[in-house]
């Protein structure tokens, strides 16, 4: 079995996690379900090209994709509470 590929898209969630949240590393990378050096080098990676803070042309469309990010977390988390809680 391979190693996963994850997108672009999600290593950039992920790393925004982490700068978000105020949770550890280890912590976000446990409930992603990531290896915790993929996590620590997507970060180093963002940081080094300064991806997390790429210019917005209008902030009522970043408000907006913000909410929508926001409700899509949500959701997920929901998702996988019922999840977890049908496991045990």
């Amino acid at each position: 079995m391979g190693r996963p590929n994850y997108t672009e898209e999600f290593k950039r969630e992920a790393v925004r996690l982490v700068e978000v949240s105020g949770r550890g590393i280890k912590e976000i990378a446990e409930d992603l379900g990531v290896a915790r050096s993929s996590l620590q080098r997507w970060v180093r990676e963002f940081r080094d090209q300064d991806l997390l803070s790429g210019p917005h042309e209008d902030a009522s469309k970043e408000l907006a994709r913000l909410r929508k990010q926001n409700e899509l977390l949500r959701q997920e988390r929901d998702l996988l509470k019922c999840s977890w809680q049908n496991k045990q």
